[in-house]
């Protein structure tokens, strides 16, 4: 049977429509944002605030926390690649049942080994059973607590381990936030209301089930899987098997199993690879038009798939990531990546374009825009990052 070939053009079209970029296709609210995009990452506070933000119009900070904290309709969780995304509330037993389930189990052997290792208990193993019962009972029937609140507590979270001390990232660190970590990919906790401003993390914590109201409902691992890559298709097909790999952060195999049970057909794509959408959705879609957009650090979009080439050009990558391959922030002139963002020291964006690249007059226009649009939606507030792309280093220091 004769597949069809998806180009990257059209693979940009479906970009800008999908994934609400383009101005003509912005999302109603935090939810409709976060279901078109299946996740947001949110390794860094203020990327879900973001990345909200350029999917939608008339959208605040505190809709986004209201979201979170409040309507508790968006959740954070670790799963996929032990990353923290925002997920819609229906999408956790999908994730609890296979991506987070996966980072859980590995969390819980790391730690045993490492109380071991470092003198903590004799048995790493039961340290943690005696360590995450503690904190279950201390947060029953108790509002939501700080890590630092429950260390202080609870004797049995008590521990430290000095790692890598002839390395900038060594130290001596508590073992506390790691069980907290562990019980929030297990689905036992969740990070209830931020203490700090949206742009920092500062999580409390709470029982999901009080949370919530009831506790998800789990699914096999196959089932989960299943359900992640049908909603990742919907947002990012076609995409590679290598690309679902990748995000689910899973084996080969399991990858395999999961487009199967999405039922995804095959498409070629430009370059000679195979790459997979829904049975549903092999029609091309229609032209996108002209749009721009100015995309946070470790943007759905631009971490969505493993091999990037329809969008970005691999030479520029390193400009645009940084050693460990997270994405800086991102200038979007039709569906490429053209160059970063920045903020000068009264907190106005300022966009920076590749060295040798030409958008044209409509281009810089169309940037320009958004850069006066997310200038005026941040009102001030300057935004940290640790994921700096040497394209931002420099532009700073220019």
């Amino acid at each position: 049977m004769h597949r069809r070939h998806v180009d990257d053009t059209e693979r940009r079209n479906r970009l800008a429509l999908r994934h609400g970029l383009h101005p003509d296709q912005r999302l109603a609210d935090p939810v409709a944002a976060t279901r078109a995009m299946t996740v947001l990452h949110a390794t860094e506070s203020a990327t879900v605030h973001l990345a909200v933000h350029a999917r939608t119009t008339g959208t605040s900070p505190a809709d986004v926390d209201r979201s979170l904290y409040d309507d508790r309709a968006l959740v954070k969780q670790l799963a996929m690649r032990r990353t923290l995304f925002v997920m819609p509330v229906d999408l956790l037993p999908a994730a609890l049942g296979s991506a987070s389930a996966r980072v859980a189990a590995e969390q819980r052997r790391l730690i045993g080994r490492d109380v071991e290792r470092h003198g903590v208990a004799r048995d790493g193993q039961v340290w943690i059973e005696r360590a995450t019962a503690a904190v279950v009972d201390l947060l029953t029937g108790s509002p939501p607590l700080s890590a630092r609140q429950l260390r202080e507590e609870l004797p049995e979270l008590s521990g430290t381990i000095t790692v890598d001390t002839d390395k900038r990232w060594g130290g001596t660190f508590q073992l506390a936030p790691r069980v907290l970590t562990l019980l929030g990919a297990a689905g036992v906790l969740v990070r209830g209301p931020n203490v700090g401003h949206w742009r920092t993390s500062r999580p409390t914590w709470t029982l999901m089930d009080s949370w919530l109201g009831a506790a998800p409902e789990r699914v096999t691992t196959e089932e989960g899987y299943g359900v992640l890559v049908r909603r990742w298709l919907r947002t990012f097909g076609p995409g590679t098997l290598e690309d679902v790999q990748w995000w689910l952060g899973s084996t080969r195999t399991a990858a395999r199993a999961a487009l199967a049970a999405a039922d995804a057909v095959e498409v070629g794509l430009d370059g000679g690879g195979t790459g997979w959408v829904l049975p549903e959705d092999v029609d091309e879609v229609s032209e996108a038009g002209p749009w721009a957009a100015l995309l946070p650090t470790l943007d759905p979009t631009t971490m969505g798939w493993k091999q990037r080439g329809f969008y970005l050009d691999p030479r520029h990558v390193p400009s645009l990531f940084d050693s460990f391959g997270n994405a800086g922030t991102t200038a979007w002139w039709q569906g490429r990546v053209v160059g970063c963002w920045v903020q000068d020291a009264q907190a106005g964006v300022r966009v920076v374009l590749r060295e040798g690249e030409d958008v044209g007059s409509q281009g810089r226009a169309a940037l320009a825009a958004e850069a006066d649009r997310l200038t005026a939606w941040l009102d001030g507030v300057q935004i940290p990052t640790v994921y700096t792309s040497p394209l931002m280093k420099e532009s700073r220091l220019s």
